[in-house]
């Protein structure tokens, strides 16, 4: 198979092509790097049946080009990371409606089947743990910001869905729950990374608000394997799965694991969100997925500990410190 990977030099997007070069397949990806990164990919470059263009999938020719040169398509591209968000909503809310809206339009025309990248956020304020995917979304008001991008995933999933049920384009929508591995940057807000930095740096841990919010991480390498199962089922298309860990950790003591990991002096200091993003920020007290539903289909199990997952973190740390 040929596979085209929009966002293909971001975190996951890389680590997602290394699968499928990995399974003889042909990989094309197109990012334009405002949160990708070249060095995530360079090691991919001389590798048979790799090719790479470096644009945004708002160019429609060329976007059109690729899609017709492949046989599905990996939907990634999005705006990334709470800070990012809230800083940039104008940019959160454009990237993510009309670059999907393209990547649909120009896969309808072929019938080239989309596997849609959504996320956990679309679930907002829901209380009810773990989330389902019949779950109902509960998104908080237009005025916090921080919502924007909830929303805006939660309408690609909505279209992605319409073209299915209207014209018949094969899709799958996947709803990603905290992914980490190596190669991610806290730059975005990302917790493990920023912590892991943080700690090694000998610096401040910092954590917003008081901690007890939690979240379920899940190692890279089990997301991919996910992602590249669900594109081969038949039984997915129209389909919405989540994908994510299995237990839940509280962010207080994730930070007392990466400061126990990284044998690190840092002291862990707690930052009000009015400090960390803005003035009446609401944040998911918990994030968990019920997972029944993509376990059912593909007895997906997450192999990866979250002691394992932030020690990966840790080493590609320490490896890029020495090149």
């Amino acid at each position: 198979m040929h596979y085209l990977i929009t966002g293909g030099a971001g975190f996951i997007g890389s680590h997602l092509a290394d699968r499928l070069l990995d399974e003889s397949h042909n990989v094309t990806i197109i990012d334009d790097l405002s949160t990708g990164s070249i060095h995530n990919i360079i090691h991919l470059k001389e590798r048979q049946g790799f090719s790479y263009v470096i644009d945004t999938i708002l160019n429609r020719s060329l976007l059109a080009e690729l899609v017709d040169g492949c046989d599905a398509i990996f939907h990634l591209a999005a705006a990334v990371g709470v800070k990012l968000i809230v800083e940039s909503p104008v940019r959160t809310i454009e990237t993510n409606i009309k670059g999907t809206e393209l990547v649909l339009e120009c896969a309808n025309k072929k019938k080239k089947k989309v596997l849609l990248a959504s996320t956990s956020e679309v679930y907002g304020k829901a209380s009810k743990v773990p989330f389902s995917e019949a779950d109902d979304l509960v998104l908080g008001p237009t005025s916090k910001g921080r919502w924007s991008y909830a929303c805006s995933k939660a309408i690609d999933e909505f279209l992605a869905l319409a073209y299915w049920r209207e014209r018949k384009l094969p899709v799958i929508v996947t709803r990603l729950f905290n992914t980490v591995g190596p190669r991610q940057t806290g730059r975005y807000g990302m917790v493990v990374p920023t912590f892991v930095g943080q700690a090694l740096l000998g610096c401040p841990i910092t954590v917003y608000g008081d901690g007890t919010q939690s979240r379920s991480f899940t190692h890279v390498d089990d997301v991919v394997r996910a992602l590249t199962q669900l594109m081969q089922h038949p039984q997915a298309v129209g389909e919405v799965f989540n994908i994510g860990g299995e237990k839940e950790i509280t962010i207080d003591k994730l930070a007392l694991l990466v400061k126990t990991l990284t044998q690190s002096c840092s002291e862990i200091r707690y930052i009000p969100y009015s400090e960390a993003y803005e003035e009446g920020f609401e944040d998911i007290p918990r994030r968990v997925p019920d997972l029944s539903k993509i376990r059912r289909l593909l007895d997906y199990r997450p192999s990866h500990g979250l002691g394992e997952i932030v020690h990966d973190v840790i080493e590609c740390f320490q490896q890029e410190a020495h090149v």
